[in-house]
């Protein structure tokens, strides 16, 4: 038991290991994460309905998306920002690997006749030969990647995007991550069963990276029959760091804002947005 414990609250290197597909491809943990989604009223796994429709007023006027725009979005989830973008005539791609979500998606665009490609992958291995005026990762999404992750993410927008499309993409800033603490807590069921369908004990260890910019929450999922460990990383930017990452893959800063709602940049903000271009030669 001792060395068990030992185990749970060990802490491993910066971005040592990468779980993602055990929160959204898990039929469990993938249906309460749709149900997140569709709650209108919360921000968990996607933002409130009303800033989404905000976001997508915002993008739509921006980027002057009509019939001739053709839109990659990156974590698309169930559909919310592809949907209202697809209304507007764009013609829309959505990447995501939670099958649920997708799903759902498909459904409610063939009930509503729209033009959506979704496909279920994970975006990190998508590829195609179309080529995007936008590239949208919405929901700080980027934040969860490693280095080499987001380098080969910031390469795909480049490879995928038109000459002078654009990415558009919200993350994590510095202040939020001064707001972070190390804790360890642990409770039976935790999170109301998020985790199992099964009784578990949740045991979750957040750690801070300083140097790095990074906050772990390490979930270590103990059921009677088996145990899992879900790693929840994210790296927290200044605009400086994020705009060196952009143009070391060749792209051209737009623009910072508060939020993908285009709200004025605001440098207490928990997080803020990027607008980064492909140069047109």
């Amino acid at each position: 038991m001792f060395r068990k414990l030992e185990e749970i609250n060990v802490r491993p290197a910066v971005f040592e290991f990468y779980t993602a597909a055990d929160l959204w491809a898990d039929d469990h943990t993938s249906g309460k994460m749709l149900a997140y989604h569709l709650n209108e009223s919360i921000e968990v796994s996607s933002r409130n309905r009303d800033f989404i429709e905000r976001s997508v007023g915002w993008i739509v006027e921006h980027f002057v998306v009509d019939e001739s725009t053709s839109i990659i979005d990156f974590g698309c989830g169930p559909g919310l920002y592809a949907s209202l973008l697809a209304e507007c005539g764009a013609a829309v791609t959505g990447v995501d690997f939670s099958r649920r979500s997708l799903e759902y998606a498909r459904r409610a665009a063939s009930e509503k006749g729209l033009r959506i490609n979704y496909v279920c992958q994970n975006y990190l291995d998508f590829d195609t030969d179309e080529r995007f005026d936008l590239a949208m990762m919405i929901m700080c999404d980027y934040c969860a990647l490693s280095p080499e992750q987001r380098g080969a993410m910031a390469g795909k927008f480049y490879e995928l995007l038109r000459p002078g499309g654009r990415v558009l993409l919200d993350v994590y800033s510095l202040n939020a991550f001064r707001q972070r603490d190390e804790a360890a807590t642990y409770e039976r069921n935790q999170l109301d069963g998020f985790w199992s369908s099964e009784d578990y004990y949740g045991f979750l260890n957040t750690f801070k990276y300083d140097r790095e910019k990074v906050v772990l929450d390490k979930y270590t999922i103990v059921e009677e029959a088996r145990q899992k460990v879900v790693y929840n990383w994210l790296q927290y930017f200044s605009r400086e760091s994020l705009q060196r990452e952009f143009e070391s893959h060749g792209f051209e800063i737009e623009g910072f804002c508060c939020d993908v709602a285009g709200s004025a940049f605001d440098p207490e903000s928990d997080e803020f947005a990027i607008i980064a271009v492909k140069p047109l030669s």
